[in-house]
């Protein structure tokens, strides 16, 4: 007890000034009020007195709330709570509990997040790393090839250096790709938002594509659309969309065709690019903007693509305050649409 009593005091030098200075108020009030000094200098040690006990018994109660502070903070930073309702203060430091409370939430969740960027970053890592290997040892391995030789060999000479291009073709566009999503994301790419007509920039865009379609024997089409009809957004970052959406379609559509269609409302029109394709299961249509991710991998390499058309459609789209929306049905084909206003 005595210790405790010490401590107290030792703690109260802190109160020091607000000792003195309430001492000698009251002090000066008793003067005025009583003015025999006989009694004045009793009152007056009678106060100094009572003063110093309440300001040690303050110290001591003060101490004790900042040590239960200490305690809260030392556990939160040896990660001792899980959640944050285990955090608990005493009645009179409610205030400063909820606060404590919302810290460890923010910081838990900042921990998390950088934990997951992390990952992300990773994998990130791994999935070029990978994507970057296959053309380039592919693109090797005809070189090798025909050096040691097979260049003479007029049955296979001009075959692999079709297949080298071809490769080189597949690196160039992964690297371009990679170059989209890295300024999207470090917001590097300056978008160019103005009204453009929509009608003669689809047909456009179809009879672009149209002989990847018929390479396939299957149909590339746009339906009627009104014209005249305008809508607000980036010209060529949504050409970028349109081109990864309709590619991607013809690319897992061995039957029927794909058909570009606008549906128009009183201030939005919605593009929707529909196929006659494999589909995408249910459980993997929320992953299927991811970068690299492919729903079937040895399918998506055999018909060739990046793996980040999505993921770039995802960000362009975004850039416009707008997300693309998918159905989906298993061997029966895919619809993506987004919206744009008008």
């Amino acid at each position: 007890m005595w210790n405790e009593i010490k401590q107290g005091i030792r703690y109260s030098k802190f109160y020091l000034k607000e000792f003195i200075l309430f001492s000698v108020i009251l002090i000066f009030i008793i003067t005025i009020l009583v003015g025999n000094s006989e009694k004045i200098l009793i009152t007056t040690l009678i106060i100094l007195f009572l003063n110093f006990l309440a300001i040690v018994y303050l110290s001591k109660k003060r101490r004790n709330e900042l040590t239960e502070i200490e305690r809260i903070i030392n556990n939160i930073r040896n990660n001792f709570y899980e959640i944050a309702d285990e955090i608990i203060l005493s009645e009179n430091l409610s205030s400063l509990e909820q606060a404590i409370k919302k810290m460890f939430e923010k910081s838990r969740d900042d921990i998390e997040y950088m934990r997951k960027l992390q990952r992300v970053r990773s994998e990130f890592i791994a999935n070029v790393s990978h994507e970057l290997r296959t053309p380039i040892f592919a693109i090797q391995g005809y070189l090798e090839t025909l050096l040691n030789g097979a260049i003479s060999d007029p049955k296979v000479n001009v075959h692999f250096l079709h297949k080298a291009v071809h490769h080189t073709n597949n690196l160039s566009n992964l690297l371009n790709d990679l170059i989209n999503i890295s300024m999207i994301e470090s917001g590097e790419m300056q978008m160019s938002f103005r009204y453009f007509e929509l009608a003669p920039y689809l047909k456009s865009i179809v009879e672009e594509l149209k002989y990847l379609a018929d390479e396939k024997n299957i149909s590339l089409n746009c339906s009627p659309i009104r014209e005249g009809v305008q809508v607000f957004g980036d010209k060529e970052r949504l050409r970028q969309v349109l081109n990864n959406l309709i590619q991607n379609a013809i690319k897992y559509t061995e039957k029927g065709g794909v058909e570009i269609s606008v549906e128009e409302e009183k201030k939005f029109v919605t593009i929707n690019v529909k196929d006659t394709g494999i589909g995408i299961p249910e459980d993997q249509l929320n992953r299927i903007f991811e970068r690299f991710y492919r729903v079937d991998k040895a399918r998506s390499r055999a018909v060739g693509g990046t793996g980040l058309g999505l993921s770039i459609v995802k960000h362009i789209l975004e850039a416009h305050n707008i997300k693309c929306e998918v159905k989906s049905t298993v061997g029966v084909g895919s619809e993506f649409s987004f919206k744009l206003k008008k």
